[in-house]
């Protein structure tokens, strides 16, 4: 079992980076892939946490189109995470955990910030 959890579609470039970045440093990581197996509402709640905040915004696709059949530009809250996980593709990504920290790795770089302190 790693350390390293990251959110992961293999369908993206950045996804294909921040693995690339990982493997060259010798992290071995567990893949979610988040498509596949849809994080629950609570996950969704633990990532923001981790990530330091409670704005679902900062791990939502706003550019995504389904983003804008569904409405959600004026959503509060509790229906942007709703959202989020009946519909996993409006997920940003991709998202890395390690300990009690979180990043959106975008740029993919950002999953290195991961690796400079030891997970708590």
């Amino acid at each position: 079992m790693s350390d390293v959890t990251v959110w992961f579609n293999p369908a993206c470039s950045k996804c294909r980076t921040a693995h690339g970045l990982l493997e060259e440093r010798g992290v071995a990581a567990d893949y979610v892939r988040y498509l596949d197996v849809a994080p629950t509402r609570a996950d969704l709640e633990r990532v923001l946490g981790l990530l330091g905040t409670d704005d679902p915004r900062a791990i939502t696709r706003t550019g995504e189109p389904l983003y804008a059949e569904l409405g959600l530009d004026g959503a509060g809250r509790d229906a942007l995470l709703d959202a989020l996980a009946a519909h996993p593709i409006l997920i940003e990504r991709p998202i890395a955990i390690r300990g009690d920290r979180a990043v959106v790795a975008r740029p993919a770089e950002r999953i290195l910030e991961l690796l400079d302190d030891p997970p708590v």
